[in-house]
């Protein structure tokens, strides 16, 4: 049959195919292989699901709630869910209502949102500080930026990456801490701060306290019952505590672009949203940081909490705790290497165990490059020199999913062998790299071009000599990063914190430019 004149022409063949081939570049999302980045509950039933719930509302849009009811209805049910889950109230003054987000960072950013605009009212002539320990997830950097307000970073503990409830207390103590954020647990080291201690204070002076639960609010309520240590208090049973973030696309097992912002009090909640009737158009209502949204993230994300319910995410969490719990004890047998602090919950930081001999130690980065080219992604961390003086050791980190528990075998040998494979080696030599850009640390220098930065890069992005050979395709696959990070690892932590920041930016830039003839812009 023949097609209309005014028919759009379309390309389908192939697509399909090529994105398959693109996506056999991927590190595997499945199976257990990846340990951050991804949370695989094992469940393939989910993921159908998941995608057959995203699928449903493919067309619909999240912006107006009030034409597509479907979205206020799933929106009201996950919040319900998590908001029992965490133990807040569902009526009276302090009813905790909220929102799903995109993910982790916008709920942070809204929660400073909330903070600042609440302080704005009562000091309009005063600029707000949120108070925060130094392990707090960078979203809350990245929020200070945005919202422009100052950002004071407590010093943790080196040996455990703890804080000091008394050092974040005093902290308190100036009439312009608009918030104090705590986390359960802190990304890094996996460690719950003293959440009840520092709300008690805070409540106390006046100050909100927000809980950054992106990590671990989907998980820890379960984690005692499932045979797990003690959790400390961190939720909405802790007096003082104002709001809370917990991510449903990590602990949560949903795809990609779902979290909640949970609020204690409804005038509290409504400072987060944008709302105008100053422009000609529609009236614009916003409770997140995005307009028009798709429904998908939150449609897999309410399919998979309807599904799993608490008896699941319990079932679940056990399967965490126990392989946990081996991963601990694999790392506590490898000579060289120490699991840092005392975790709670299903992440892992490990460094060098320095009370041995140096050439029985183990590099953290070194042994996560040597473990990754037997088929297992850790993520290693790079230190930190704190305000205080102190350092903060460079860590591999490993989240710990419900998978992780089947391929427990694979997985301690290949940790095992790993560090046999490089213990007594040092740190890699980055000093030619700081020569190249020896220039842009000078008080006044100008920062280095892009193109310079990239110059500079290019001895280490190569290091395994699958990385830039003098151009800008520096890999088969497409990837400007190579195989092995630890000499990337290193250079972070040498290079000044700007220059350190504009040498990732760089790197992360050109991963996504676009090359001199696009594929499918014929």
């Amino acid at each position: 049959m023949p097609r209309p004149a005014d028919a759009v022409p379309l390309r389908t063949d192939g697509i399909l195919d090529r994105l398959a081939a693109l996506r056999a570049a991927d590190a595997p999302t499945h199976g257990g292989r990846v340990l951050s980045y991804v949370y695989d509950p094992g469940l393939a039933e989910l993921d159908e699901l998941a995608a057959a719930a995203a699928r449903a509302v493919q067309p619909v849009n999240g912006l107006d709630p009030t034409t597509f009811t479907s979205v206020a209805v799933m929106e009201g049910e996950l919040l319900g869910f998590a908001r029992t889950m965490l133990h807040g109230p569902a009526d009276g003054p302090d009813a905790v209502v909220g929102s799903v987000t995109s993910g982790g960072t916008e709920s942070c950013l809204l929660a400073v949102k909330i903070a600042r605009e609440g302080f704005r009212a009562e000091h309009p002539d005063v600029r707000p500080r949120v108070v925060a320990p130094v392990s707090v997830h960078a979203a809350f950097r990245k929020a200070a930026q945005h919202l422009d307000v100052d950002l004071t970073l407590v010093p943790v503990d080196p040996a455990t990456g703890t804080p000091a409830a008394a050092d974040l207390v005093a902290a308190l103590d100036a009439e312009d801490v608009a918030l104090v954020v705590v986390s359960a647990p802190s990304y890094p080291q996996g460690v719950v701060d003293p959440v009840a201690e520092v709300a008690a204070a805070a409540a106390a002076r006046g100050v909100p306290v927000h809980v950054d639960a992106c990590v671990g609010g989907w998980v820890l309520p379960f984690w005692v019952a499932a045979g797990g240590e003690e959790v400390p208090p961190f939720d909405f049973s802790v007096p003082g505590v104002t709001s809370i973030s917990a991510d449903v696309h990590k602990y949560g097992y949903a795809p990609k672009g779902a979290s909640v912002l949970l609020v204690r009090g409804r005038d509290r909640q409504r400072r987060q949203f944008f709302a105008t009737t100053g422009w000609p158009g529609y009236p614009v209502v916003n409770p997140t940081l995005s307009g028009s949204r798709s429904a998908a993230p939150l449609a897999a994300a309410w399919a998979v909490s309807q599904a799993l319910g608490t008896a699941g995410y319990s079932a679940l969490t056990a399967r965490c705790v126990r392989a946990t719990y081996a991963l601990r004890a694999a790392v506590d047998a490898i000579d060289g290497l120490r699991v840092v602090g005392r975790p709670t919950g299903p992440l892992v930081a490990v460094a060098t165990d320095e009370s041995v001999p140096p050439e029985r130690r183990v590099d953290p980065h070194l042994w996560a490059d040597a473990v990754r080219s037997l088929g297992w992604v850790l993520q290693p961390q790079p230190g930190l020199v704190q305000d205080d003086g102190t350092r903060l050791p460079h860590t591999t980190h490993l989240t710990v999913t419900p998978v992780t528990e089947a391929g427990l075998d694979g997985l301690v040998a290949a940790l095992g062998a790993g560090a046999d494979a490089v213990r007594g080696a040092g740190r890699p030599d980055v000093s030619g790299v700081l020569a190249a850009l020896a220039g842009g640390f000078a008080p006044g220098a100008a920062a280095p071009t892009a193109d310079e930065m990239w110059g500079a890069l290019v001895g280490v992005l190569a290091a395994d000599d699958r990385g830039p050979e003098g151009d800008d395709d520096p890999s088969p696959r497409g990837s400007v990063l190579p195989d092995r990070l630890a000499p990337l690892m290193a250079l972070m932590e040498v290079l000044p914190a700007p220059v350190a920041e504009q040498a990732l930016v760089e790197i992360v830039a050109r991963v996504s430019e676009p090359h001199a003839e696009a594929p499918g812009t014929a």
